[in-house]
Parts: C-alpha cells; sequence; structure tokens
C-alpha cells in the first residue's frame, strides 16, 4: 500500500520525521548547533537542552569568530610596491588604478592586482633567414631591448604583450630586410636597418597599444647562406680595399690640391707684379722719351752728341775689346779696354774696374778718333 493512500497513516511520510505528525523543529535545530558550538569552544550546555548562560556564549564566540576572520582578511589585502614596480589594480574584473611605490591595501577577493616592473630592460632575440630585396638570402640575428612604459596598456590591451612583441619584431625586420640589397645589410646598411627596424617596430607596438617601448634594436653581424660565404667574404675584402684606396687617393689630393693652388696663386701673383713693372717701366720711358725730345727741339747738335755718347757708353761698358774702322783709311784701329782700364785703375789706386768713369774712356777714344783722323787728312792733302 502506498503511503499516501487513505488509510494509511501518516507514519510512512519520508518528509515527517515527527513521530507527532507536526512540522519538523527549527528552533530545536538551532538550540542544538548552539550547544555543540558552546561545547566546542568550552561552554557549560547540556546535550538534552542548553543552559541559561549558552546562548550568550554562543553569541560572543560568533563575534570573536567573525573579527578574527574579518583581521585576517585586512591582512591578506596589505601589500608593497617597490621602487621599480607598478601595481594595476581591478575591482570586480574592471581597471580600477595604477599604484606607485609604497605601501597599499586592497580588499581582498574583491580587487585583484598585478605587479609589473617598468624599469627593467628586457630583451627578445630573434634570428632567421630573409629574403632581400635583390632577391638573396641572408641570415640576420637581432636582439629587441625594451621596457615597460604603459604598465595598464600592457596588462589590459593584449593578452599576451610579449608574444606580439616578437612577431611585430619579425614582421618590422622582414620588412625593412625586404627593402634592401643584400650589400647593404651584410656590410655598410646594418646601422640603418636597426634604426628603420626600430622606429617601424615602434609604430607596431603603438597602434597594437602593447605599453612597450623600444630601448635600441641590436644587430650583431648579417651573414649570407653558408653555400656563397667565400665569395661574400671576398666582396667584403675587395670593398674594403676600396675604401682604403679612396681615402688614400683623399688624402693626396688634400694634399696636392692647396699646394697646386698656393703655387698657381704665387705665379699669378708674380705676373702682376711684372705686369706692372713693366707698364710702370714703359710710362717712364714714354716720359723721358717725351721729355728728351723736348730737349732735342731746343738743341739737336748738343743732344744727338750726347745720346751718341750715352750710347757708346752703354755698348763698351759690355765689351773690353773695340776695333774702330777709320774713315778714309785701310787701317784698324783696335782699342784695348780691358788694358786701358787696367792702366787707369793702377793709375787712380783704384780697387775695381768698375769704379772707372765709362764717359772719360770714351771721351778719350773719341778724341783719339779725331787724331787720327785729322792726321790721314793731312797726308792726302801733301
Amino acid at each position: 500500500m502506498a503511503w499516501n493512500e487513505p488509510g494509511g497513516g501518516n507514519d510512512k511520510d519520508p518528509w515527517n520525521s515527527n513521530k507527532d505528525g507536526g512540522p519538523p523543529d527549527l528552533d530545536e535545530a538551532y538550540k542544538k548547533l548552539q550547544e555543540k558550538l558552546a561545547g566546542l569552544f568550552g561552554g557549560g550546555g547540556s546535550k538534552g537542552g542548553s543552559g541559561s548562560g549558552a546562548p550568550e556564549l554562543s553569541g560572543s564566540v560568533i563575534v570573536l569568530v567573525l573579527l578574527i576572520i574579518a583581521a585576517i582578511w585586512g591582512a591578506m589585502g596589505i601589500y608593497q610596491v617597490d621602487e621599480k614596480d607598478r601595481a594595476v589594480v581591478m575591482r570586480f574584473g574592471k581597471y580600477y588604478q595604477t599604484y606607485g611605490p609604497g605601501l597599499h591595501w586592497n580588499p581582498p577577493m574583491v580587487d585583484n592586482k598585478v605587479i609589473v616592473n617598468v624599469t627593467e630592460e628586457r630583451q627578445y632575440p630573434s634570428r632567421g633567414l630573409m629574403l632581400t630585396k635583390d632577391e638573396n638570402i641572408v641570415e640576420l640575428p637581432l636582439t629587441v631591448q625594451y621596457n615597460i612604459a604603459d604598465p595598464k596598456a600592457f596588462v589590459l590591451n593584449v593578452k599576451n604583450p610579449e608574444l606580439s612583441l616578437q612577431q611585430a619584431s619579425d614582421s618590422a625586420l622582414r620588412h625593412v630586410v625586404g627593402s634592401s640589397k643584400l650589400d647593404d645589410v651584410v656590410s655598410i646598411g646594418r646601422e640603418k636597418i636597426g634604426v628603420d627596424v626600430q622606429v617601424r617596430l615602434q609604430t607596431y607596438l603603438d597602434n597594437y597599444q602593447t605599453g612597450i617601448q623600444v630601448v635600441k634594436i641590436n644587430i650583431s653581424e648579417a651573414k649570407p647562406p653558408s653555400e656563397v660565404k667565400d665569395a661574400y667574404d671576398d666582396v667584403i675584402k675587395a670593398r674594403e680595399d676600396q675604401e682604403r684606396l679612396i681615402n688614400e687617393a683623399q688624402a693626396y689630393s688634400n694634399g696636392i690640391i692647396p699646394e697646386a693652388r698656393g703655387k698657381a696663386q704665387r705665379i699669378i701673383e708674380e705676373a702682376n707684379g711684372y705686369k706692372a713693372k713693366v707698364i710702370v717701366e714703359a710710362t717712364g720711358e714714354a716720359m723721358r722719351f717725351e721729355n728728351l725730345l723736348g730737349e732735342y727741339q731746343k738743341a739737336p747738335e748738343v743732344t744727338r752728341e750726347r745720346l751718341y755718347l750715352d750710347t757708346v757708353e752703354e755698348v763698351m761698358s759690355r765689351s773690353s775689346k773695340v776695333l774702330v774702322d777709320v774713315e778714309g783709311g785701310n787701317n784698324m784701329l783696335y782699342l784695348p779696354l780691358d788694358k786701358l782700364m787696367g792702366q787707369r785703375n793702377e793709375v787712380s789706386g783704384s780697387v775695381s774696374g768698375a769704379d772707372v768713369n765709362i764717359s772719360d774712356i770714351a771721351d778719350e777714344v773719341i778724341k783719339k778718333l779725331r787724331s787720327d783722323q785729322a792726321t790721314t787728312r793731312r797726308r792726302e792733302t801733301r
């Protein structure tokens, strides 16, 4: 027979454990729980019922337990942030605040904090084969030095910012190398490639809002494939020799060009001086000729004779022997001027023949010529 059939009674009701047929006594169950707690913490309650002091003792214990739990809970929320760190705090999963260095407190199980080191300079090494602009394969290792500039963005904006950094650095490096020739990558263009990669990588990270600041890109070396390494070593050596020869030629050029310019300037200055000298001398000769012309017009005979004497003096000053053809005779007159000058020096006691007056010698020669000419005429008259 089922428990709920008529006439069966309520003894078989599974929801009613009270034999009297009434509902369960919740107050009695609560009192029993208080008695157990009081007995656990040293209370004096009895098993069948509770004494007069049992409820008060149970309430004090509960308050004490709650205070202890509250103290433990509060102590769990105290933490310290170092000088090199920043604390990103999220309350109920939403960003709340970023704390700097010092002692802080946040409600445990309410706030969640993430400590981020913002002063440490981190590194990410990378290496790989990539294709250059002239369709050559090059192996290029690099090291990315970076730090955390924005801890909030580093924690919240990207799920894995360091993985994003790795992927962005590989992308930036391949883009820059793919726009460069192999010779530039292997030899002279590594520094420029490092700068270009840093600029492009920082642009990618700023677009992703990762909070990462790239400090420097270090490219230690760039190697061609091992199959052609020897050939590229020869190319690099030849390029170094070319640079050395260019530097030597430039040094020689820097030394010879100023010297040639100085010589050219000296020649120009000498030519200008000679030009000025010739002009001045020509001007003086012209003025002297004009003055001589005026004197000649005043006294032609005297001026003519004086010009003749000056000319003879100038000619004879450069000659030590003179041959004179006597007019009307067949004899040639020989004048040893050097001996005449020597005799004159002995008489006058002069040390040097340069001190002898040529005009006096010329006068004596003229007198001698005139005397010989007069003697010849007398003979012809007879």
